[in-house]
Formats: structure tokens, sequence, C-alpha cells
């Protein structure tokens, strides 16, 4: 398998052997962890509370709109030809989340203009992870 989790045929179960646990936190992503007792998401670099973990963590983050060119620079020159192979940020913008703690990255978008930020993008079932963790799946 390509490194995703998988249901033991067995038992049903999820496999998470690989589930990494830092200071009784379950980490989520690269700079995310959740405290499964105060049910709370926390910057993995900082240890800040980023609030409940039965909402968006996004809430409580700093967020930072990019300039595509910022980022991009133009592969060929722009004084000479309309497209660049860079962001048009007429098409495109490209909006950063940081720690307010510690100013760690925690994530970043790229969207239409107009379209509205991914706030719940990781929806995850709370009462599923605690009761996996406290029956020492992981």
């Amino acid at each position: 398998m390509s490194g995703k989790k998988a249901m033991s045929a067995e038992n049903g179960k999820m496999d998470l052997s690989g589930v990494t646990i830092e200071d009784g936190k379950v980490a989520i992503t690269e700079y995310l962890s959740i405290d499964l007792d105060k049910e709370t998401w926390h910057c993995r670099r900082c240890d800040q509370n980023l609030g409940s973990a039965r909402g968006p963590y996004k809430e409580a983050l700093v967020v930072y709109e990019r300039e595509p060119s910022e980022i991009h620079d133009p592969v060929i020159d722009p004084e000479k030809y309309a497209f660049t192979y860079a962001p048009d940020p007429d098409w495109c913008r490209i909006i950063e989340y940081y720690c307010p703690q510690c100013a760690t990255q925690v994530e970043v978008e790229y969207l239409p203009p107009g379209h509205p930020l991914t706030l719940n993008d990781l929806v995850l079932d709370i009462d599923s992870l605690k009761a996996r963790h406290a029956g020492g799946e992981a």
C-alpha cells in the first residue's frame, strides 16, 4: 500500500500503528496535533492552543494573502509574453495560515478569487479517535 492506513480484514479496525503521539497529543498533520483529553488543536512547534478540536483550527490562525508573483517567478520574460507560467493574480490567490504564537506556516491554499476560505478542511470524528486511543490501538 502507498502509506495509507488500511482497515484490518479480521476486525474492521483502522491500523494506527504509525500514528505519532507526543506529550499526550495525537499528530494530525506536520504542524497540527490534537489533545484528546482537552479536545483542543495545538501547534506542534510551540504547543499553542488553537481552539476546540470539534471546530476549525484555521479560525485561530493568522491569515495572510500573498501575491502569486512573490512566490512564483515568471519562467519567461513577462515583457514579451502574456503567459509566463506564473499564476495569474486575476485567476489565483494564495492564502497562507500561520500559528499566532511561533509564526510557523501551518497551511497554504490556492483559491480562485472570490472563493471562500476553506475553514473546515479537517473534520475529525473526535469520539472515535478518543475510543481508539483509549483502547490502546495506537
